[in-house]
């Protein structure tokens, strides 16, 4: 049976208790996920590791945490907070290994404190194992109670600790099999790496949702969520993790299995819109020429007399690159960005207007006063903030703005890994986009329509999830599964509930 996770001594690493986490003001993009780093046979696995999550920190803020083994013993350092704040070098020591796993976490399943940051680690009756998991569970509450019918006992409220007991009380005699064994009843989105101090075993769901690497540093093989990731460590990039694919990793061998049987991959458009780097190549094609295209199909798609085009840094600043080259208008920076914000302020007593935007972006007036603007972002989710952002142009002077969203309105909740709120919070669920503009302020507003995104990855069109576009979800949600007499109701991405 499986035991609790282990959870950090209060003694000796007080910095790493449960605490609110005070997330900066921006409720106009996507939460970030997760991202996921493993490597095996390495003597330097802990650095390496913390370098790989340097790299995908834009991939979750919330927590982060280190699993290493040494002589087959896993040794664990988990925090709340950035991956510098948590690891500091004492830390890393503790960890030392040649091989092991990293996470960093954005609460998209289960709330922001200790015991949910990742990895999870377990003793059980064939050893030790830990699991660093990005994506979302569909089925993980039915699951979650079922287990719970059986005995077993949660230690934290992610639907990533489903898999461990799955994996715990798999009859198979081989760990890979053990793995496969869990995976086969779970639905949703997973890319993950599971590590029993031996053998590190990634494995991508079969949609394939989430992005998965497979790499390679001297004789160590590398897997990340991100091939940003390797070239902070200067590893080979091999191939994508395909999916459906579970790769075995010892010790200069990698062995790759498809057990499952095979689905239309449905990739995750918003890695592209939003969540990954763009200096990272996923599903195929680099990140920031799919943002450029973006930008340039809606150029051809909404054009406008304007003076200049400006984006709402940083996610946003390809597609308004490409719109700029398609449309011929000139591109400024615009909007000056404070990089030296954390992730918590004092907010005065006294009412500043617009007082978390404006400590994180202010436009440069002499860029801004008497000129017609095209503003590009990425997307919208509430509107709250970029109404903020609008008015601030305003009061710079600007003349007209022209708000163009290089991605089509989210109209539903994601179950898949990406944090959007409940639908009725989304603004483009409830309201036109004549409505939209209006309520933005805005003197012209376009979305991208739904077909140029998908012309914009180069991609096969039917390859992409588009639930949170067109609501047509491609397996199960949260509110189809029955449990017993109980209906399933979801309130929230992050709360689901039963109803008597």
């Amino acid at each position: 049976m499986c035991h609790s996770p282990w959870v950090p001594c209060p003694s000796c690493q007080a910095q790493c208790l449960p605490a609110p986490v005070v997330r900066p003001a921006d409720d106009d993009h996507p939460r970030e996920e997760c991202g996921i780093f493993g490597i095996h046979a390495h003597p330097e696995a802990a650095k390496l590791i913390y370098l790989g999550l340097y790299a995908l920190q834009h991939r979750g803020q919330e927590g982060a945490g280190i699993v290493c083994a040494r002589d087959g013993v896993l040794a664990a350092h988990r925090g709340v907070g950035l991956v510098a704040d948590v690891f500091k070098p004492h830390k890393l020591e503790r960890v030392a290994g040649d091989c092991g796993i990293g996470h960093v976490r954005y609460s998209t399943f289960g709330s922001s404190n200790l015991r949910n940051v990742q990895p999870l680690v377990v003793d059980y009756s064939r050893g030790n194992m830990a699991v660093a998991h990005n994506g979302s569970l569909t089925n993980a509450a039915a699951l979650r109670e079922e287990l719970e019918a059986l005995g077993a006992i949660f230690q934290s409220t992610t639907d990533s600790e489903v898999i461990i007991h799955l994996i715990s009380r798999s009859q198979n005699n081989d760990f890979t099999d053990c793995v496969i064994d869990a995976l086969r009843q779970v639905v949703g989105a997973y890319s993950v790496v599971i590590h029993n101090g031996e053998s590190l075993v990634a494995a991508r769901d079969p949609h394939g949702f989430r992005p998965l690497w497979l790499g390679r540093l001297d004789d160590a093989y590398v897997v990340a969520s991100e091939t940003c990731a390797f070239d902070i460590i200067d590893a080979e990039w091999i191939r994508e993790v395909e999916p459906g694919e579970v790769l075995t990793i010892t010790r200069h061998r990698v062995q790759s299995t498809k057990p499952f049987e095979p689905v239309t991959p449905q990739q995750c458009l918003f890695e592209y819109v939003y969540v990954s780097r763009p200096d990272s190549v996923i599903f195929g094609q680099s990140v920031d020429d799919v943002r450029k295209s973006m930008g340039r199909a809606m150029a051809r798609q909404a054009p406008v007399e304007a003076d200049v085009v400006m984006a709402v840094p940083d996610s946003s600043n390809p597609a308004a690159l490409g719109y700029s080259h398609e449309s011929g208008l000139p591109f400024d920076m615009g909007f000056i960005r404070n990089h030296y914000v954390g992730r918590t302020f004092i907010e005065p007593d006294q009412g500043i207007r617009d007082f978390g935007v404006k400590i994180k972006l202010n436009p440069a007036r002499s860029a801004v006063a008497g000129k017609r603007i095209v503003l590009v972002d990425d997307s919208i989710v509430r509107g709250t903030t970029a109404r903020k952002i609008i008015k601030t142009l305003r009061r710079a002077g600007a003349a007209e703005i022209h708000f163009r969203v290089a991605s089509p309105k989210i109209i539903n909740s994601c179950y898949y890994g990406i944090d959007t709120p409940n639908r009725e919070k989304l603004i483009a669920h409830t309201l036109s986009v004549e409505e939209i503009r209006e309520f933005l302020g805005v003197d012209s507003l376009e979305y991208l329509n739904l077909d140029a995104l998908l012309q914009a990855t180069a991609g096969d069109p039917s390859h992409f999830c588009t639930a949170c576009f067109t609501s047509e979800y491609p397996t199960l949600i949260p509110d189809d599964y029955t449990l017993h007499t109980n209906n399933l109701r979801h309130v929230d991405h992050s709360t689901v509930i039963y109803e008597r």
